[in-house]
């Protein structure tokens, strides 16, 4: 079986302070000639227990993909939020990781896990020294004298204030989305927008227009993108809508990972569909601006 160091946590966001234990998780596989794997979850743990669990920064799969590409973790883990696994005894979740090759353990210093969360980084750290494993606990990490934490992350994001949240994570907040089809209006003025849905369960950045990167088939693109209900047309219910500058080709059914670099301007109605294409294109040159 494959020797493991294990970095326990949620992860959400992929955040500084997570790219600590990240970090030292390597370094301690490096020591002892291990991989290294990350625990995470398929859902928000406090979803089990309430109907209305904080927003997520990013979804299953983009925060795999930051865990491995940002990070450079060799595995993840997702666990699935079931009374099964929530309630497991914490003395029960370590045992099931030193059955799947457990040979060490990194967290946070206020990681928290097992039946009620009575499972904590003291807890783990004496129940590695009776096994004779190494075990790295990471203090608080702070920025201008703030913790770093997804719950701060959320709130810049929320203002739209994505370069300070960037910062705080180390890297480009992202989402990536499946392009559907939407009302068609962006062709008949020149804009051909991408539509793409936002999940419930993320984060809702502020409504308005975002110099962003669109990754597409495996090349970047500067991409201009609108977030919001779009008051003009009248539209329905919270959409991500880029505009992929200078993209030629059928989008629909593609996955697109948009790259968020800028807030721009909040979104407001236009009085005709002409003036909403004069400011759609002065976003573009402001995101080229920006971008290149």
């Amino acid at each position: 079986m494959q020797q493991t160091i294990y970095a326990l946590g949620f992860f959400d966001g992929v955040h500084l302070g997570h790219g600590m234990v990240l970090d030292l998780c390597q370094h301690l596989a490096e020591d002892v000639g291990a991989k290294t794997a990350a625990i995470t979850f398929d859902r928000h743990p406090q979803s089990l227990f309430t109907p209305n669990p904080p927003p997520l920064l990013n979804t299953t799969e983009d925060r795999r993909r930051l865990i491995q590409v940002w990070a450079g973790m060799d595995h993840v883990l997702v666990l699935p939020v079931t009374e099964q696994v929530m309630g497991m005894p914490w003395q029960a979740f370590l045992e099931m990781l030193l059955q799947k090759g457990a040979a060490g353990f990194v967290c946070g210093h206020d990681f928290r896990f097992g039946h009620k969360g009575e499972g904590n980084a003291q807890k783990l750290a004496a129940f590695a020294k009776e096994r004779n494993l190494p075990c790295y606990i990471v203090e608080e990490q702070t920025m201008d004298g703030v913790k770093i934490s997804s719950t701060r992350i959320r709130g810049l994001i929320e203002k739209g204030d994505v370069e300070g949240a960037n910062r705080l994570m180390g890297h480009f907040h992202i989402f990536t989305g499946k392009v559907v089809h939407g009302q068609h209006l962006g062709r008949t003025i020149g804009v051909p927008t991408a539509n793409l849905l936002l999940p419930d369960e993320l984060v809702k950045p502020a409504f308005g227009v975002y110099a962003c990167r669109a990754w597409v088939d495996g090349n970047f693109y500067v991409a201009v993108t609108n977030i919001g209900t779009r008051p003009t047309v009248d539209g329905q219910g919270v959409t991500v809508e880029p505009w992929i500058l200078d993209f030629e080709g059928d989008l629909y059914g593609k996955e697109i990972t948009l790259e968020f670099h800028k807030f721009l301007r909040p979104e407001r109605k236009f009085a005709s569909l002409q003036e909403l294409k004069q400011q759609i294109q002065q976003d573009a040159a402001q995101a080229k601006a920006l971008l290149r």
